[in-house]
């Protein structure tokens, strides 16, 4: 994809509302050049470097974007220079940004290159080092150069994690033939599509019933890389709904209710990671996928930085901690994600309420934390030893286990996945909203959206922490 298929490579990140505001400015219908100063964070990764739009500013025309004395238009120097200074004190790279007139194809001109060589490498000086560069765009086209320390100039794609997804490239990239395995689904998305499958990393945190169907469902499409964390091991109640699941993975010789308590104890400490189910499953569906799996928690500092360069994270894990992790993830590194789960609330010995929800949420929206998805208390109660919440009564018993039922978990994990693939594939209408949340309720054969609020001093969705990158600490445990 536009941020990583190929070690080295360079992208620029924005939003799909940033996008909005920045193509309506280059391109208002008046057939004429317009600019604009992209201050971005960084995010590097062994996928590639990726900068992050954290700011879009507009250059006025006639008031910061003039009449050129070499080419065409230019940036003053006054609007340039207050952005730089910006960009050196909050260590964001500087990106320049202007259009051309046409449609997929573009590419910048004699006189910009000759700007670039002028101006670049003292505004390099002045960033201390931190990249500087250009983007020109035609109407569905993007071209890039940016300037680095070690005296090196990249090429970047730029995407938009809007929906739907939109990938912008200097011009049209050749896409061969998918794989025949993928003919059925490729008459829906196109090789385009699948290519773009085969080249995405989608991160899964919790495997159990939700996230294990998820797992699977991921594998089968074709996704190329796959992230699986979950802690946990398989226990005898996981059996009617982890995808996978075989009864040796419990060891029912040790784990059976006959048992002394300290060999079901041994049995429960080895009976097999749920992760490890989960890419015996993804294996079995496809030949070329390449699965990580960790048996740990996702809050922990070197587990949580896995996450973040990748395209798409599907949250099913029910802890407060953990949705406080990857929401954070979302805002900072400027990376999807989509938090499912189903519930079954009983009310002294009755059913009250079913339900099975997605929430999917796309950089710079309004998130967990703003929608009070994240409650204090439970934070609190998830960070306090076993041993503490006993005394306190925090839960009655932390044995008894919810209602859960792999229909209900389906349900969720099935709108969770084509709400991404819709997105990915580019068809969402231009009208759907950029993020859909859904809950279906079988009592009552109702299915509620919901639009999501956002604050505007969130510490996750806002601007303490948004697209930073790297350059603000994840929101986890040390290791």
């Amino acid at each position: 994809m536009a941020d990583g298929t190929v070690n080295g490579t360079w992208s620029v990140v924005i939003t799909g509302e940033q996008w909005a505001l920045l193509h309506a400015h280059l391109f208002p219908g008046d057939g004429d050049e317009h600019g604009a100063v992209l201050r971005c964070g960084i995010a590097r990764s062994a996928r590639g470097t990726r900068l992050l739009v954290r700011d879009v500013v507009i250059a006025e025309d006639g008031v910061h974007y003039v009449e050129g004395e070499r080419g065409y238009r230019r940036l003053t120097a006054p609007f340039v220079a207050e952005n730089i200074d910006i960009c050196a004190q909050e260590h964001l790279a500087y990106i320049a940004v202007h259009n051309h007139r046409g449609a997929d194809v573009v590419d910048f001109s004699d006189t910009d290159m000759a700007s670039h060589v002028r101006g670049y490498p003292a505004l390099l000086d002045i960033n201390a080092g931190v990249p500087v560069g250009a983007l020109v765009f035609a109407f569905n086209a993007a071209a890039a150069d940016i300037w680095t320390s070690d005296g090196e100039r990249h090429t970047a794609a730029v995407r938009v994690v809007g929906r739907p997804q939109r990938i912008l490239t200097a011009a049209p990239a050749p896409t061969g033939e998918a794989d025949l395995t993928y003919d059925r689904q490729a008459r829906i998305f196109g090789d385009r599509g699948q290519a773009l499958l085969a080249g995405s990393k989608v991160a899964v945190v919790g495997l159990g019933g939700i996230g294990s169907l998820i797992g699977e469902y991921l594998a089968r499409l074709g996704v190329g890389e796959l992230l699986y964390i979950d802690p946990d091991r398989l226990d005898p109640t996981n059996l009617p709904r982890v995808v996978g699941a075989r009864r040796s993975d419990v060891l029912p010789l040790l784990q059976d209710d006959a048992r002394p308590k300290w060999m079901q104890a041994l049995g429960a400490r080895l009976a097999t990671p749920k992760v490890r189910i989960a890419a015996r499953v993804a294996h079995q569906a496809s030949p070329t996928v390449r699965v990580t799996s960790i048996a740990r928690s996702v809050v922990e500092a070197d587990v949580a930085a896995l996450l973040t360069d990748c395209d798409q994270i599907f949250l099913a894990a029910d802890s407060a901690l953990a949705r406080r992790l990857v929401n954070s993830v979302t805002h900072q590194y400027l990376i999807p994600n989509t938090q499912v789960g189903s519930k079954v609330t009983v009310v002294d010995g009755d059913v009250a309420d079913i339900f099975s929800v997605s929430r999917m949420s796309t950089p710079g929206s309004g998130c967990l934390q703003c929608n009070g998805l994240i409650p204090a208390w439970k934070l609190t109660e998830e960070a306090t030893s076993a041993r503490q919440r006993r005394r306190q009564r925090y839960v009655d018993d932390e044995n008894v286990h919810a209602p859960s039922v792999i229909t209900l978990n389906a349900v969720a994990a099935s709108r969770a996945v084509d709400d991404w693939l819709m997105s990915l594939g580019g068809l969402t209408e231009p009208w759907a909203s950029a993020d859909h949340w859904v809950s279906y309720h079988p009592l009552t054969d109702e299915v509620i959206e919901l639009e999501p609020t956002k604050s505007p001093g969130c510490p996750h969705c806002g601007p303490s922490r948004f697209a930073l990158g790297d350059g603000r600490a994840l929101l986890s445990k040390p290791s």
